[in-house]
């Protein structure tokens, strides 16, 4: 590929979601990069998608600046950012265990912070696009989850992104979907949910506008999703 062939870095590249979009941005011309830590399922998905596979653990700062040196090292760009990065947990505030409640917070909201001040710099250099994976769980608060509150974080981070970027040529995109029926459930849901590819294609409608569009929100749910 040439020098000039723009870069597409995913966190929570491994499955689902991140793995869809890997796929389209693929197609669609990206060479991506693909972040998680689960290098087994990076290393296949890399292989199809003709991109770089790179362990990395989002809670942890140390990681998130190798990945974007690696990637800087590899490719000298970054174009598109999408901070996918998440895990969810039981709703009551009596369910689950602290230690599982300080992972996800970790995860989904320090680790977003992170890739956004890991990679800022590389974006503000292409007037590139970052992407946050928040909810409609982040729209409107979900009776007892913890999960919910960290998506309203990712919410409130995306606008308080795109204010720090403004004037700079980047845009900021939140991705807010419904159910999906990705591994993120460990039941399948109940009504004809979104597939990963729904979701990825949401993405890839935001990165293709033209450069002076900034689509700041994306909701999607099923059709039959009530709430």
């Amino acid at each position: 590929m040439s020098p000039d062939t723009p870069v597409f870095l995913i966190t929570g590249a491994s499955t689902g979601i991140g793995a869809a979009t890997a796929r389209h941005a693929a197609e669609a011309g990206y060479r991506p990069v693909l972040a998680a830590r689960s290098e087994d399922k990076l290393q296949a998905l890399a292989s199809e998608v003709d991109g770089l596979a790179l362990r990395c653990d989002v809670t942890e700062w140390e990681d998130q600046q190798a990945l974007v040196r690696r990637t800087l090292d590899e490719y000298g760009r970054i174009d598109v950012v999408f901070a996918n990065a998440g895990f969810g947990g039981a709703r009551g505030f009596e369910k689950g265990t602290p230690e599982e409640w300080k992972e996800m917070v970790l995860t989904n909201v320090y680790g977003v912070a992170l890739t956004i001040r890991a990679t800022m710099p590389a974006l503000k250099d292409s007037k590139g696009h970052l992407l946050l994976t928040s909810s409609v769980a982040g729209r409107r608060a979900l009776q007892g989850s913890l999960y919910s509150a960290s998506k309203h974080a990712v919410t409130a981070m995306g606008e308080a992104a795109r204010l720090d970027f403004n004037d700079s040529g980047v845009r900021v995109t939140l991705i807010e979907p419904g159910m999906v029926d990705t591994p993120f459930f460990d039941n399948p849901p109940q009504i004809e949910a979104l597939q990963a590819d729904d979701i990825a294609r949401a993405v890839m409608y935001a990165v293709s506008q033209p450069p002076h569009v900034d689509v700041n929100e994306i909701l999607i749910r099923p059709t039959a999703q009530p709430t």
